[in-house]
């Protein structure tokens, strides 16, 4: 015979042994277990005892772990992923749940998935990896699930404010001059007052959001995003992602936030380094976008030293402008200066580049980190927590003994 065997209508169609097929040394295999030695009782925490009974939490977390890793971040698609990718069906063991129940679950553990991340962080560093010799820190703009044409100005949310005062009050005239001897209101009419209520408390809700924000116009379909300035210009509707990563390329902070500047950035992000290793990093770098003479003190009353030029002498690095003649705005700006401008502390400045910036590149090109799929600040923490905790992982299984 010149063909082999094929007959798709066999008894079954999974092998004896998955390992036989994908191979011991598979990135499923290492993401089943990990999880396995997580404590996810931060999970199990969020279900009673009454109703059906769910899925159970490790698989959740096995399969969303390993979507993110290879860039499947919808709920659909995994559900398709699940029923038809043999990877996919060995960590869900068998079960099939519906994309309902798969995003369910990543909204409402918020708080468990991002002590994941915690927990795989303090595992690779169990491990050896995660060195805080050097900490890079940098941020990036990221899309929100949004139109930048559905947009409302104060003007407009003032102008319907009105709008549905006027409207509230009219009906209560009506109800007023109705027939006290008649049945006071129908349905109908209870339902459209309460329908005006509920406009008003929205419309004052987004109010307060944009006055809270300090910007001139609200997203009407995710209102906790806003526009950011992008580095090569323009501006993007969406989150600032930082990310704080290690000498061996491990991300040992993230957050999402809303900030228009990095400045206020750089500290609570160390602070979240110490929290999540325990120990403080002995370098810490960072591009002039989160230079202020206030963090250079902050880091220098952490017994941190910092690699944080100011802007004139960014372009002085880059060879765009002559050197400055006065030393800084205070005794810890002049040390900064000093240090980055010598051949050492230019190297490990450089050394910022090479840490931080590649894993921007591989969360945005190959792991979809362009635009989020969820919206809400908290929903979108939760998408960078699992987007980080799968790169993490997917560095563990590269640098592990099994690989």
């Amino acid at each position: 015979m010149r063909f082999l065997p094929y007959n798709p209508d066999q008894a079954y169609l999974l092998p004896p042994s998955v390992k036989d097929v994908l191979g011991e040394d598979h990135l499923c295999f290492f993401v089943h277990e990990v999880v396995e030695q997580l404590d996810l009782s931060g999970f199990e925490q969020d279900y009673v005892e009454e109703g059906p009974p769910a899925y159970a939490p490790a698989l959740m977390v096995k399969v969303w772990l390993y979507a993110y890793a290879l860039q499947v971040t919808s709920s659909r698609r995994l559900e398709q992923r699940i029923r038809e990718d043999l990877a996919f069906r060995y960590l869900a063991g068998g079960a099939t749940p519906d994309h309902w129940t798969l995003n369910a679950f990543r909204t409402r553990h918020r708080r468990a998935i991002n002590d994941l991340f915690l927990q795989v962080v303090e595992v690779a560093r169990g491990l050896g990896m995660g060195r805080l010799g050097h900490v890079a820190i940098d941020s990036t703009r990221v899309r929100a699930n949004a139109s930048r044409r559905r947009m409302e100005t104060e003007q407009e949310l003032r102008q319907r404010l009105a709008r549905t005062r006027r409207e509230i009050r009219r009906w209560q005239q009506q109800c007023d001059a109705a027939d006290p001897d008649e049945e006071p209101g129908t349905q109908v009419d209870r339902q459209y007052g309460e329908k005006l209520q509920e406009q008003l408390a929205q419309t004052q809700q987004r109010l307060q959001k944009l006055a809270k924000l300090g910007a001139r116009q609200l997203s009407r379909t995710d209102p906790d995003s806003r526009f950011l300035h992008e580095t090569g210009g323009g501006f993007t509707l969406g989150y600032t992602v930082d990310l704080a990563v290690s000498d061996d390329h491990l991300i040992v902070a993230e957050r999402a936030t809303q900030a228009v500047s990095d400045s206020a950035s750089l500290v609570p992000m160390v602070e979240q380094v110490e929290q999540a290793c325990r120990e403080r990093p002995a370098e810490v770098s960072a591009d002039s976008g989160f230079f202020s003479v206030r963090n250079l003190k902050a880091l220098e009353q952490r017994g941190i030293e910092g690699y944080l030029p100011d802007a004139h002498l960014t372009g002085e690095l880059k060879q765009r402008r002559g050197p400055l003649k006065m030393r800084g705005d205070s005794p810890e700006h002049w040390r900064m200066r000093a240090r980055l401008r010598s051949p050492a502390g230019q190297a490990r400045y450089r050394r910022r580049q090479a840490l931080v910036e590649p894993v921007i590149g591989v969360l945005k090109e190959q792991r979809g980190m362009r635009r989020f799929r969820l919206r809400g600040l908290g929903k979108v923490g939760v998408e960078v927590a699992l987007m980080c905790t799968a790169f993490n992982l997917t560095r563990l299984w590269r640098f592990s003994p099994r690989a």
